[in-house]
């Protein structure tokens, strides 16, 4: 049994009932933290649609937050969602403003997890910390989140020819 998260008619997600589970009430968990609608709709007869105007904001903003923090826990607990995110914006079409997330923050960082050595946050470089992301995003995205319904190559155990 599975799920299905649609913008429009298009499918970007068909995932487990439990990891859809898990996924929305992440969804609910982060919209409180970044006081944003993500645009993803309540699940309704195992489908919902996402909002893709609301999605783009709630991604950038998602990514934003990922970006302004160097507390190791807090990027721990959120880097699997954001990755997740992620890989649903881009099969969406979803603008993601990756210049923008990657530069330093401006002002004060938030959650920062303080050094021992520099007494200073410290953040990871830009290019090191994008391409980090975009490479959990890409493993998810060709392995654990398939775009694709299950074939009879997906079943277990195989089946077997009658020739």
């Amino acid at each position: 049994m599975s799920q299905y998260f649609d913008i429009g008619d298009k499918t970007v997600w068909n995932p487990s009932h439990g990891a859809s589970r898990l996924f929305q009430r992440q969804v609910s968990l982060f919209e409180a933290e970044l006081e944003l609608s993500s645009g993803i709709g309540s699940m309704e007869n195992d489908e919902c649609q996402i909002n893709p105007a609301l999605f783009e904001t709630f991604v950038n903003a998602l990514l934003a937050r990922h970006r302004g923090t160097s507390h190791a826990v807090l990027l721990a607990l959120s880097e699997g969602f954001t990755a997740t995110v992620l890989v649903l914006a881009e099969r969406a079409g979803i603008r993601v403003d990756w210049a923008q997330s990657g530069a330093a923050p401006d002002g004060a960082v938030e959650d920062a997890q303080i050094s021992a050595v520099t007494r200073m946050p410290a953040l990871a470089e830009g290019r090191a910390w994008e391409a980090g992301l975009r490479e959990k995003a890409r493993e998810l995205g060709s392995t654990c989140l398939p775009d694709r319904s299950p074939g009879p190559a997906d079943q277990w155990p195989p089946m077997q020819s009658t020739k």
